[in-house]
């Protein structure tokens, strides 16, 4: 499309982690003027750059599965399990609970797993377009992430491999010998895996984060370092966003700030039933040689990534909310799961808790405000906003360009919790 007037209207774009960062470069690719506006500068203690790492095109099979449920409470009671709950946030988890609850079943699963899919399929060749214009050189390595589990864990493994190769995800089971001959440094404590080729990691999410923002404000974008109070609209609809310093009218907005969105939908009378998972990481600096490419231990319910600042151990979904402070029970849960693998690591690094949005149906929300047209959502993209940042950000420049695409987006619509 050309950039023509219309192109030069105006989009604020609250967030500025992966999601937000992609949506505002897409936007400025398509002429728009674009004001980024966070409370915190990119990349500073966010889940965009204290996550795991992976661009992970295979992740289509939610948690909304039927089987889930009955391991839930023994992971919920078990301290070293890969699920916990902070009793103080009882009460306030509830609601989310039993609309996952009502979630959990084969038809919901599959509806899910579709609309992973579709978006999934994209994310890489999304991302290749916003790496052709930085220099990504020994930050993306694409070796591939590999899974294993014992056989306590078969049955449910199985369900996931028949899932994606419905999907057409290309997979590729392991033995034991194969696990070992791809990296022979862990423990030898697995039964099978599966190795998915497509995959890839990064080695440093924080400098790609920073890259790409860098050629935002290089393209002409402006960022303001400001907190974003609340969303009106003036009579002609136009968004008004109104920040700690300042009032900024724009001709459209985004919310995209992962798991503080909430505050901000909820203002513009749009209850959208988005929660947090609380994920946790330790740094073992020194040791990535361990590893040629990220591994995840499903029966524990974490992974490792070879990074720059060492083996990055990632995992544990706690529910807990906002404000609840980091729990030392969780990361020591890391680090003996991390030792358990690799009985020579010594002591850990930097520990860290970030906030994952997530959605009982386990789907994003991407699109329009069910109340008002100018103002567009992207969040809730639970364990996978760094792998959708690139489409994400594609989608709603897309949308707000007016452009026709050949993808169904009704299921990401806020419209379904209505």
């Amino acid at each position: 499309m050309s950039g023509d007037a219309k192109f030069k209207s105006s989009v604020g774009v609250i967030g500025a982690g992966i999601q937000g960062v992609c949506i505002s470069l897409c936007l400025i690719k398509k002429g728009f003027k674009v004001t980024l506006i966070d409370r915190d500068d990119p990349g500073k203690d966010s889940a965009s750059t204290g996550n795991a790492g992976h661009f992970s095109p295979y992740a289509s099979v939610p948690i909304n599965r039927s089987d889930i449920l009955v391991d839930v409470p023994s992971m919920l009671f078990s301290s070293t399990g890969p699920l916990a709950l902070k009793w103080n946030y009882v009460y306030k988890m509830l609601p989310w609970f039993l609309k996952f609850v009502k979630n959990c079943n084969k038809k919901n699963m599959m509806h899910t797993a579709k609309y992973m899919h579709q978006i999934l399929n994209l994310a890489l060749p999304a991302y290749d377009e916003l790496f052709s214009d930085i220099d990504i050189s020994g930050l993306v390595e694409s070796n591939g992430i590999i899974y294993f589990w014992t056989k306590n864990d078969l049955k449910s493994r199985e369900l996931e491999i028949n899932i994606r190769n419905e999907l057409g995800v290309k997979q590729q089971l392991l033995t034991r010998h194969e696990i070992h001959d791809l990296e022979p440094h862990i423990r030898k404590i697995y039964h099978a895996g599966v190795l998915y080729p497509n995959a890839r990691h990064t080695r440093n999410p924080k400098k790609i984060l920073l890259k790409l923002f860098d050629l935002f404000l290089k393209r002409g974008g402006h960022f303001k370092r400001q907190n974003a109070q609340s969303i009106s609209f003036t009579s002609d609809n136009k968004p008004v966003i109104k920040t700690d310093l300042n009032l900024y009218t724009f001709d459209k907005a985004v919310i995209a700030c992962g798991a503080f969105s909430k505050k901000l939908t909820d203002q513009v009378n749009e209850k959208i039933p988005l929660d947090t998972e609380r994920g946790y990481h330790v740094h073992f600096r020194g040791h990535d040689h361990l590893l040629s490419r990220p591994v995840i231990f499903l029966n524990k319910g974490f992974g490792i990534t070879p990074m720059e600042q060492g083996l990055r151990v990632v995992g544990t979904v706690e529910f807990g909310g906002l404000n609840n402070p980091i729990s030392k029970k969780r990361v020591l849960n890391l680090v003996n799961n991390a030792k358990y693998l690799f009985p020579e690591l010594t002591d850990h690094h930097d520990e860290w808790l970030g906030f994952r949005p997530t959605l009982p149906d386990f789907l994003p929300v991407i699109g329009p405000s069910k109340n008002y047209k100018n103002l567009f959502y992207s969040f809730g993209h639970h364990h996978l906003g760094w792998t959708l940042g690139a489409i994400s950000g594609k989608i709603i420049a897309g949308m707000i360009a007016g452009e026709n695409t050949n993808l169904n987006l009704s299921p990401y619509k806020s419209l379904r919790f209505s």
